[in-house]
């Protein structure tokens, strides 16, 4: 029995901060490759995570502007997060307010605090010529995809940006991907390896042909892509982009 190994809750706060990190915006993550991450934009930071044993510390600098945001709307926040605020001092470029995060209700609280911070400025990719798999990604956007129009020139980019992300060997190497379609083809499949395609095997095993026709579907968060962990590693925002998030269910799927 394939049993999914049950994440921690500090695992849980971690995976969903970078999802809403990753999401929200296009920023470079600046990592001093110990125990800190910084995501930055245009040559300043949005918020800084420490990393601990057993919780992660984010650091917010409110300016004048954020400030009266927060104080105008202090009451939807929980009574630990104004006594945070408030007990936070503040100097000549703001206040610097260190946060601890445990928990997923702590983090929720936080994230609201980061968008006052700076408004989400990503946008997603067109869904109008969207190419779906099976599972929900999107086919059009993946390097080994090759039922697209994408350039050689595109596909060369890709394949570089992913080396840096992922590592690893030639990209020449890598396989190409005909879609979901190949399996019936008697094709190779660079994801499913034969039928060891997780999300499928579940959806199969539900008697669903694809993952999109589940009830928990919007629930669910295969184990696909770059590891949704905060860690004091750097990558681009550029990187992130097209390395990690064409790879992220639910990040540009439909």
């Amino acid at each position: 029995m394939n049993e999914k190994k049950e994440r921690t809750m500090l695992e849980r706060v971690s995976e969903e901060t970078m999802r809403f990190m990753r999401g929200k915006y296009v920023a470079d993550e600046v990592g001093n490759g110990r125990d800190d991450l910084k995501f930055r934009r245009g040559g300043k930071t949005i918020v800084t995570i420490y990393i601990h044993e057993d919780y992660f510390d984010f650091l917010l600098i409110f300016g004048k502007a954020e400030r009266e945001a927060f104080e105008a709307r202090r009451g939807e926040f929980p009574r630990n997060i104004q006594e945070i605020y408030d007990g936070s001092k503040t100097y000549h470029d703001g206040k610097w307010m260190t946060i601890p995060v445990r928990d997923l209700e702590r983090l929720e609280a936080v994230k609201r605090m980061i968008m006052i911070k700076k408004k989400p400025n990503r946008k997603p990719f067109p869904k109008s010529q969207a190419v779906l798999s099976r599972c929900g990604m999107r086919c059009d956007l993946c390097v080994h995809y090759t039922g697209g129009t994408i350039s050689k020139e595109l596909k060369k980019e890709l394949q570089e940006r992913i080396d840096r992300v992922y590592g690893g060997g030639s990209a020449g190497e890598w396989p190409c991907c005909p879609g979901c379609g190949a399996q019936a083809a008697g094709q190779a499949h660079p994801c499913m390896n034969g039928d060891s395609c997780g999300p499928l095997r579940c959806a199969a095993g539900k008697g669903l042909e694809k993952c999109q026709n589940c009830g928990e579907f919007d629930a669910c968060i295969p184990e696909v892509g770059y590891p949704a962990k905060i860690e004091a590693r750097s990558i681009s925002a550029d990187d992130i982009t097209w390395a990690i998030l064409p790879y992220v269910h639910g990040q540009y799927g439909n």
